[in-house]
């Protein structure tokens, strides 16, 4: 089958779903500059994770944060969604499209105008207290004098995203598998969701009945498993060709 014939029956199938969710991974980002966390480009081929340990934080939060910094929030703060973004927000807006559940924390479903995120792996956009657990909005902190501190009672403000050895944030992670179960399609988006939790969702959706779209610059273990319809390409250029099937621009 030709690609623009998959994908007109991708988003044929979109628009007849009665649930459709997508699942998307730090592949989907990758066009609006943020590299993934593995693979041979990834952040942890070019900086140790030994930042992102909770030990190694409640050890040296300020040699942390100061990696937190430059590795994460200067680059997310420069980074604007791609047309795969975009496109997300504006299949919701329509009504094609229930939820995302994503693994990324650069905010940028949020930043495209998507409104029902469930993010797995914790959002950059909050930080708590690491003594008294009051949370703050990122626009609230000053992250030119690290580590921040908690206004009320002094304690150290770590971001509300999962670090190693850290528990997936319950709610979250509640969500996504309701969300995942209630879809009668998901659309896989830029992830080979190598690590669990997260890569068993796709999995409970297909086995309770869920069409599966997958779209991915290469194949992943989901593609001879799993998926329904694999569609090989960035993740713009296809949703870019699904929106314009669904009359979404």
């Amino acid at each position: 089958m030709l690609e623009l014939e998959k994908i007109n029956e991708a988003a044929e199938i979109i628009r007849k779903a009665k649930y459709a969710v997508a699942f998307t991974g730090a592949g989907i980002s990758v066009e609006s500059g943020i590299p993934p966390f593995r693979g041979e480009n990834g952040l942890w081929n070019k900086h140790d994770p030994i930042f992102v340990e909770i030990e190694y934080f409640h050890k040296k939060p300020k040699q942390s944060w100061e990696k937190i910094k430059s590795v994460f929030y200067d680059m997310f703060n420069a980074a604007e969604p791609n047309m795969a973004h975009i496109m997300l927000a504006k299949m919701e807006k329509r009504g094609f499209l229930e939820s995302i559940i994503t693994q990324n924390i650069d905010n940028l479903h949020q930043k495209a105008g998507s409104k029902y995120v469930y993010e797995i792996h914790g959002t950059s956009r909050t930080l708590s207290c690491i003594e008294c657990s009051t949370e703050y909005e990122l626009n609230f902190v000053d992250l030119n004098f690290l580590p921040p501190t908690c206004y009320i009672c002094k304690g150290i403000l770590k971001p509300d995203i999962v670090f190693f050895n850290e528990k997936i944030p319950a709610f979250a992670l509640k969500r996504s598998k309701e969300e995942s179960l209630k879809a009668d399609v998901l659309i896989i988006i830029g992830t080979n969701a190598e690590v669990l939790p997260a890569a068993d969702i796709p999995v409970k959706a297909k086995e309770n009945g869920a069409l599966i779209i997958e779209i991915n610059i290469q194949e992943s273990h989901f593609t001879h498993t799993i998926t329904d319809i694999f569609l090989k390409g960035k993740a713009s250029d296809i949703m870019s060709k699904i929106g314009e099937f669904l009359y979404l621009d």
